[in-house]
């Protein structure tokens, strides 16, 4: 199957031919700004598939609207059309086609010629009215809100807000794209108009207040819930930002006789990651907890893991290897420390359920 992509070089473009090529689909043709009319033609009439996602946003003059989305548009059907073809077509539309202005008026434009081609030829056509689209490779100030504000705050730029509650309706360019290459599949009914979900439904305050969140997270080491849903993909897309030189940031190092201890990331809800260093023959630890409990994974080195019931007495003593990948849980009630026994340093990762309260630390000294 041969799939031409329209606007290939534009943030969705880019965005799709990856996921298309990702699909197996390694035979893309592509239209940019630096094709004529006539090698359009030719890769029209060539295309068995056809990803209309070129479009004219920011034109110096009103006239250009037409002329980019309606117009390009005609172009194209009319080239099917006269090679007798009945290729089907994506169109990326705009909410904004609706309105009374001129980008939209060219856009339904632009649907009703897709229209009137899919009545007279039968064969599928898929519009989109898009709300707004996030993710990365969007141009920043250009027109989407959320890539300059999250370049913006990267790079220590103002961000200008003239309403915070002002209401943003937004999908995630990965949706988008996997939601088009279904189209392939035959999995997608064609309809009237086509729809992406989930829709994320937030407000410029929101999510400028989320932006914040992340920058500060590298002094703070708090991460905020950026797993699953809008936090993720505003995380990945407020990362997708950054120049190389930026992707690296330091973290305090504590070190003593003993070795060096480092927190890493602190959650809000699921507790902190750290590792620690000891030197051979060192011992660390000898406390216990109430409530907080500990999972230590070590790396490197050997370790002598003992543990001692602080009302029975009981004792009981664990060596762990770094070639075995063993993970050592701690007990409420049991006082533990660990020991290196090896030749050369121990280095152990440790998570904890809960991040560490100066306040109520919840670690009594107990000799094991």
């Amino acid at each position: 199957m041969k799939i031409l992509v329209t606007g290939a070089d534009g943030f969705i473009g880019r965005n799709l031919c990856v996921f298309l090529k990702e699909a197996g689909y390694e035979s893309l043709s592509t239209i940019t700004l630096d094709d004529s009319k006539e090698d359009i033609l030719n890769k029209v009439e060539q295309a068995d598939f056809i990803y209309h996602l070129a479009g004219i946003n920011r034109p110096e003059s009103e006239d250009e609207f037409k002329k980019g989305n309606t117009d390009l548009t005609v172009l194209i059907v009319d080239q099917l059309v006269s090679c007798g073809k009945k290729t089907p077509i994506v169109l990326t539309s705009s909410i904004q086609a609706s309105l009374d202005n001129a980008y939209g008026a060219s856009k339904a434009g632009a649907e009703e010629v897709l229209k009137d081609y899919r009545e007279k030829t039968g064969t599928e056509v898929y519009i989109y009215r898009l709300p707004n689209v996030f993710g990365k490779w969007c141009r920043p100030n250009y027109n989407s809100a959320v890539a300059t504000f999250c370049y913006n705050t990267i790079n220590d730029l103002p961000i200008t807000i003239h309403n915070a509650d002002a209401q943003l309706n937004l999908v995630y360019i990965d949706d988008v794209c996997k939601n088009f290459v279904r189209l392939l599949e035959g999995s997608i009914v064609n309809s009237q108009y086509c729809e992406i979900s989930p829709i994320y439904r937030t407000t410029v305050g929101e999510v400028v207040d989320l932006l914040t969140k992340f920058k500060g997270s590298r002094d703070s080491i708090v991460t905020e819930k950026v797993g699953t849903d809008f936090i993720r993909a505003l995380y990945s897309t407020y990362l997708s930002y950054f120049e190389p030189s930026q992707f690296s940031y330091s973290v305090t190092r504590h070190g003593d006789e003993r070795g060096t201890f480092v927190e890493m990331l602190k959650t809000k809800d699921s507790g902190q990651f750290s590792f620690f260093t000891a030197h051979p023959g060192i011992t660390r630890g000898g406390h216990y907890h109430h409530t907080k409990t500990e999972k230590f994974l070590v790396i490197k080195g050997k370790a002598s893991f003992k543990f001692k019931h602080i009302i029975t007495g009981e004792s009981y003593e664990l060596l762990v290897d770094g070639e075995e990948s063993q993970i050592v849980e701690t007990a409420p009630g049991w006082s533990h420390d660990i020991t290196n026994i090896g030749e050369d340093e121990l280095i152990v990762m440790l998570w904890a359920n809960e991040i560490f309260d100066r306040e109520n630390p919840d670690t009594i000294n107990f000799k094991v």
